[in-house]
């Protein structure tokens, strides 16, 4: 239990003395986003180094002529995909923001309401989703997510909506089905086993967490479908 306490302290101590940069990268979406990147990258070494928790990150094979090769790491991560992944832990962004270049995220709109580090999530692009809203709201999510990737951005979404613990099996929110069929985008499905390291509650506990991105499915995929795909890793 000590072991996690230092932990999260020596986090929070990170968190706190990123802040006055990203106060600075206000300024410019760009400077922004190095400082969150740098920000995170920051969040994987003090896992590692305090938690004792490394990461491995898993592709499909993909076929060539009908010979199966090792998934190429920029292929289908360029935004002309929708990332939907398991959210298990604060580990898996983490992950997924530092690997997936120029990647943005649908978060909850009260996110944007935190101090400095909502501003900069703001100023990074992250768009905010007002939940009691449902469906009114999700036609100007479309347009917005639309003129993201258009810019050369990567949706990155958590269809479960909040963080699961290792073995919750939750129902997925219909809006990722409504943004793959509106936007003609596959869906990359991604499971995590980040929350059997660092839980949502608990203590941590070192080990090799695992991302394991599962091969594409259609637009027109169903939720049991994407909700197989992202579990079939699960602890």
């Amino acid at each position: 239990m000590l072991k996690t306490i230092i932990f999260k302290f020596i986090l929070l101590s990170w968190f706190v003395l990123w802040t006055p940069l990203l106060i600075i990268g206000l300024i410019s979406s760009k400077l922004e986003h190095m400082f969150i990147l740098s920000d995170a990258w920051g969040v994987l070494f003090i896992a590692r180094i305090i938690g004792g928790i490394k990461y491995k990150i898993h592709y499909p094979p993909v076929a060539e002529n009908g010979i199966p090769f090792q998934h190429n790491i920029n292929t289908r991560l360029d935004g002309r995909a929708i990332i939907a992944s398991k959210h298990m832990s604060v580990l898996e962004v983490a992950i997924l923001v530092t690997h997936i270049p120029n990647s943005f995220f649908i978060i909850k709109r009260e996110l944007l309401w935190l101090p400095i580090y909502g501003w900069a999530f703001w100023r990074i692009g992250l768009i905010g989703v007002n939940r009691k809203r449902g469906a009114t709201n999700m036609k100007r999510l479309s347009d917005r997510v639309t003129k993201t990737i258009m810019n050369g951005m990567t949706l990155i979404i958590f269809p479960e909506g909040t963080r699961v613990s290792p073995n919750q099996n939750i129902p997925l929110k219909r809006g990722l089905l409504f943004l793959a069929e509106n936007l003609k985008l596959p869906i990359m499905p991604v499971g995590v086993d980040t929350g059997l390291y660092w839980p949502k509650r608990g203590r941590i506990k070192a080990g090799t967490a695992n991302i394991y991105f599962e091969p594409e499915l259609p637009s027109s995929a169903t939720l049991e479908e994407i909700r197989t795909a992202i579990n079939r890793h699960s602890c």
